[in-house]
């Protein structure tokens, strides 16, 4: 042991600093190999001293004669949480070397992200070595975030700042502002921490106030910095970062004059989202009123505005349009076209305000515009046929409707097995590094099996570059067993990885039969390898060819080789179910067990499907803040959310028997989907509890299961349909696609039952498990496609039993009711939608039942 590693491992770091300064370079670079076998034990261990990590931390920075191996000793994710960054003896260390050396590392260090706790002191160091040097101020996005950061605090622990709350006076006195706030505008996800924890209450000591004032002091260049804050909003961006800058904006309160010079880049935020596009709506109206605007400008920006949802944004430029032809009598032609776009709008009120402006302006505009009003008509609600009619000279024809679905999908057939190790390790690399689709994951944990069992050395090398990396993944350890060269090394990676084989899926059972394969998969590598496995789907649905399957066994036959449980019980379950004579024959000519199983298996039609009925879960048994929801169980009464069908849990076999668990799942919902390819309702009853928190607990991403139920095989009964009707009612707008793609390759498929959707939905709504609105928004978004007659039956359904529970509430989908029974030419009459009609009132479900009730009268 040197002197240099006893001073560190003592954790004298004053005297590590002197020792490193009577080296010579080439003494400094001969201990670095003992600094980093003394940082692996560190980090290995768990009771090393913050003295010890410090001298370390000295020590390497000291040594490191190149800046760019300084700058990666110093950023490493070692020191990340290093409480030894305001030491003396580390600046000492960085002084000593010469100005180049340490301006290069500033500018490396300053690129890093500082992701620990302990970012703020390795700032200081960085501005103290800046100050030192005098050397420009790096502009790197890490080194602006964390300046952002470091400048909020209110306690400026360098010293050299004012304290306290006043945070223009400490921008102002900061020699660094001039370099890094023009930069603010350009740093991603830099705009969220402009809002962070040490924001002032008081709004003039925020970020947007004080940016204001120091471009008004000449602290900043406020031109510039117009421009900036203007071409960042353009380039959107998460609505909370969008906010901040848009208070920035309002903050500098340009003059008529600096809009004026920026009218494309405002056309530009109309498409944004709708806090900006109102904003700058309201700017362009300004300027239009002001004399200051082309006159293209007000088509661009109608053309833009009057296409989108948000009704109040379409009412603001129905207004400005109405101005500026009450202004201009010679802008009324243009005006009446421009407001001619919202007659196809899904809001029949919009539809109205804008025959008004084109009734009122319509004289003036003649009779040149009416050729395009009335193509423009052919788009109104039935409601304003009369209107239109009278207004445009013609009657209104409506095209007959034509139900418009996705194709059905196309089988995705799987690719042959992986042909060489070389071939395999990239798809095992591509698995570990994030790669979710099942088919992927399914030819390569079925290449390890296959290449283990015809080079298990050619397999080695190959994997061996790859094996370096993410050994957290469930295929690591099989990789490792597939390559071990004994026994006991494979029996080794058993139960070393035995938890990390382990998954949760919140008691669905799913998760664990998958993870019973890898397990099962690894221990017959390490004891009775086979040559392929059994259950590696043909169909990226998971589904598999009974052909296919009769022709693996009987090479299992041919070889000698017993299946192994787990993995023949998938099969069982992924099999396709078939008639065909010579399959039938082909696999009764199988003389194993699990021949004699399979040939059973296909005669008799494999697992039965069941149905099952709904329940209410009573509020008293759920958690205090869950909501009642919806539960499923056999027609026969017996639970069938609570637990796998016995015949299906005997089948899985060593799923039922686990009880370790982790609280990490690698597999996504199609690994899950594709477990019962041919049995959707089971699954979706297993997972009915993950999809229904999509809607009443707002969870991300737990609805993404759904297109893979619709692409599935079996019955699609109630628990499917319960499934789908919480993902319409989703907190996230990815959900709720999901679940409306899920709906349309059900009615592609003629699985859909909208009679029973549009009931479970009401009910859905009446415990409160899923909101109206966004019900209204998914299943407009599901008719917006083409497809109102599939939307109306599910509407259909829906309606009587909420008009029940609250006639006042469900005002949108009363509309899109409307809508979509007017263009799929549906007919008769709901008692309901009637009694709501013939009560009258000023409300909105009062006007759009009448309409509904009036076209299902014809």
């Amino acid at each position: 042991m040197s002197d240099l590693t006893d001073l560190v491992r003592r954790g004298r770091t004053t005297r590590t600093a002197q020792l490193i300064a009577t080296l010579t370079p080439e003494q400094r670079r001969t201990e670095l190999p003992a600094l980093r076998a003394l940082r692996a034990e560190y980090e290995r261990s768990w009771n090393t001293t913050a003295g010890a990590w410090t001298a370390l931390l000295v020590a390497g920075a000291g040594c490191h004669t190149a800046p760019s191996a300084a700058a990666d000793w110093l950023g490493g994710r070692a020191f990340e949480d290093c409480s030894g960054w305001r030491d003396p003896a580390l600046l000492a260390v960085l002084e000593r070397q010469p100005a180049e050396w340490r301006t290069a590392v500033v500018a490396r260090l300053a690129e890093r992200r500082a992701p620990g706790w302990r970012w703020s002191e390795r700032f200081l160091l960085l501005e103290s070595l800046i100050h030192g040097l005098g050397c420009p101020v790096p502009t790197a996005d890490a080194f602006v975030v964390q300046w952002v950061g470091e400048r909020a605090r209110p306690d400026q622990r360098g010293g050299a700042l004012p304290t306290g709350p006043d945070l223009h006076a400490r921008l102002a006195a900061d020699p660094f502002t001039p370099a890094l706030a023009p930069r603010l505008f350009e740093v991603a996800e830099v705009g969220t921490n402009l809002d962070g924890p040490w924001a002032a209450k008081d709004d003039s000591q925020r970020w947007p106030a004080v940016l204001a004032r120091l471009a008004d002091d000449g602290v900043l260049d406020r031109t510039d910095l117009l421009e900036r804050c203007l071409a960042r909003l353009l380039r959107g961006g998460r609505p909370a970062e969008l906010r901040t800058f848009l208070t920035v904006l309002k903050a500098f309160a340009p003059t008529e004059d600096e809009y004026a010079a920026h009218v494309p880049t405002l056309l530009g935020l109309l498409d944004g989202p709708s806090t900006l596009a109102g904003h700058a709506q309201h700017v362009l109206a300004g300027l239009d009123t002001a004399g200051r605007l082309p006159d293209e400008v007000l088509d661009q920006a109608s053309t833009v505005l009057l296409f989108r949802p948000e009704k109040k944004l379409v009412r603001a430029q129905l207004g400005w349009l109405d101005r500026a032809a009450r202004a201009a009598r010679d802008r009324s032609g243009p005006v009446v076209l421009a407001a001619a776009a919202a007659l196809g709008h899904q809001d029949r009120s919009l539809q109205d305000q804008a025959l008004k402006v084109i009734a009122r302006h319509l004289p003036a505009a003649g009779t040149a515009v009416l050729a395009a009003l009335r193509q423009a008509a052919a788009s109104l609600d039935p409601a304003h046929h009369a209107r239109g009619a009278q207004l445009f000279g013609t009657e209104i024809a409506t095209e007959a409707h034509r139900e418009v679905l996705p194709p059905v999908p196309a089988p995705r057939p799987v690719p042959p097995p992986v042909a060489t190790p070389a071939e395999l390790a990239e798809e095992l690399g591509a698995v570990l590094a994030g790669d979710q689709d099942p088919v992927t994951f399914e030819r390569t944990l079925d290449g390890l099996v296959r290449h283990a069992w015809h080079d298990r050395a050619a397999l080695a090398e190959a994997l061996a570059p790859v094996l370096g990396r993410n050994s957290w993944h469930p295929l690591h350890p099989v990789a490792e067993a597939a390559t071990a060269t004994s026994v006991p090394r494979a029996l080794a990676v058993i139960r070393g990885r035995d938890d990390r084989l382990r998954g949760h899926d919140e008691g669905s059972g799913l998760t664990d039969h998958l993870a019973s394969r890898i397990e099962e998969t690894v221990h017959r590598l390490a004891t009775r390898p086979v040559p392929y496995l059994l259950a590696t789907p043909t169909n990226a649905t998971g589904a598999l060819d009974a052909a296919t399957l009769v022709e693996r066994l009987a090479g299992y036959e041919q070889r000698g080789t017993a299946a192994g449980p787990v993995d023949l019980a998938q099969a069982l379950l992924r099999v396709t179910p078939t008639g065909a004579p010579d399959v039938l024959a082909a696999a009764a000519r199988l003389e194993s067990p699990e021949g004699e199983r399979l040939a059973h298996w296909l005669r008799t039609g494999g697992l039965p499907h069941r149905e099952s009925r709904a329940e209410v879960t009573a509020a008293e048994t759920l958690l205090p803040w869950a909501v009642p929801t919806r539960r499923l169980a056999r027609q026969d009464g017996s639970p069938l959310a609570a637990g796998l069908p016995r015949d299906t849990a005997r089948l899985l076999g060593p799923t039922e028997q686990r009880r370790r668990r982790s609280y990490w799942s690698p597999w996504t919902d199609a690994h899950r989907a594709a477990v019962l390819p041919h049995h959707r309702e089971v699954t979706a009853a297993r997972l009915l509890h993950v999809v229904a928190g999509a809607a009443d607990q707002d969870e991300r991403g737990a609805a993404a299961v759904l297109p893979y139920l619709a692409e599935a095989d079996g019955p699609a009964g109630l628990a499917v349909h319960l499934a789908v009707g919480h993902g319409l009612g989703a907190g996230h707008r990815e959900d709720r696609t999901a679940a409306v793609d899920a709906l349309l390759i059900l009615a592609a498929r003629d699985d859909l039952d909208g009679a029973l959707l549009g009931r479970e939905s009401a009910e859905l709504i009446r415990l409160g498990s899923v909101k109206p609105t966004r019900l209204a928004e998914s299943l407009r978004a599901a008719a917006d496609t083409g497809a109102y007659g599939t939307v109306w039956t599910v509407l259909a359904a829906l309606l009587p039993g909420l008009l029940a529970q609250d006639p006042a509430r469900p005002g949108d989908l009363l509309a899109l009711g409307a809508d979509c029974a007017r263009r799929s030419g549906a007919r008769g009459p709901i008692a309901e939608v009637t009694t709501v009609a013939g009560r009258g009132g000023a409300s909105r479900a009062a006007r759009e039942a009448v309409a509904l009730r009036d076209v299902l009268a014809g």
